[in-house]
């Protein structure tokens, strides 16, 4: 068994548990995906001081094995409440060594009612990566609310596998590397003398 071969037994064999834990919670009818997901992709924050639920939260990255070239753009995807009252997310901050944050326009946040973010277009965006994204990193994000203000995060990079395949594919966004060809000349026996 190589290397990968082993972290993708042990990658599925993570997400057979998760899925098996968290079988009896469905995502319900308001969020992005019916699916379960296992905690640890996209993540969740409820901050009760400033009325913002956010019951999941995720950047969306290459197909499994691929990668986002720098210079491409990676979405946002939301699904978040306010709770204290009507509220506006108006601005996303990023490092700048990471890339540029556009808002292409303010997402309305009625009370208590669940708003999807980037479905069914994208409207939050990272654009001119700096580097290359292949999925499982977390970016540090401000999202700047029009009343309830700051609320940081660390958003993870999903790669669109399983339930995410259903995503549209991140224009720029390479496919899994193929196996390189077999050699047509003889190898060499590690001593500099071919066969």
């Amino acid at each position: 068994m190589t290397r990968n071969s082993r972290h993708r037994a042990i990658a599925a064999a993570a997400s057979l548990a998760a899925a098996l834990t968290l079988a009896g919670c469905g995502a319900g009818s308001d969020a992005i995906t019916n699916k379960p997901y296992s905690p640890t992709e996209a993540v969740t924050h409820n901050d009760n001081k400033k009325g913002i639920d956010i019951s999941q939260a995720f950047f969306l990255g290459p197909d499994s094995g691929g990668s986002l070239p720098a210079g491409t753009a990676t979405p946002l995807y939301m699904s978040l409440v306010s709770t204290k009252g009507p509220d506006q997310l108006v601005g996303l901050g990023v490092d700048p060594a990471l890339g540029t944050a556009k808002v292409t326009a303010p997402v309305t946040l009625p009370q208590n009612q669940r708003v999807n973010v980037g479905k069914p277009t994208p409207t939050i965006l990272i654009e001119g990566l700096k580097k290359p994204l292949k999925g499982g990193e977390g970016i540090p994000v401000q999202l700047q609310f029009a009343n309830a203000g700051v609320v940081q995060l660390t958003i993870p990079v999903i790669t669109r596998s399983r339930e995410f395949t259903a995503y549209p594919q991140v224009p720029g966004a390479s496919a899994a590397p193929t196996p390189p060809p077999t050699p047509s000349a003889p190898a060499e026996d590690g001593q500099g003398h071919g066969h």
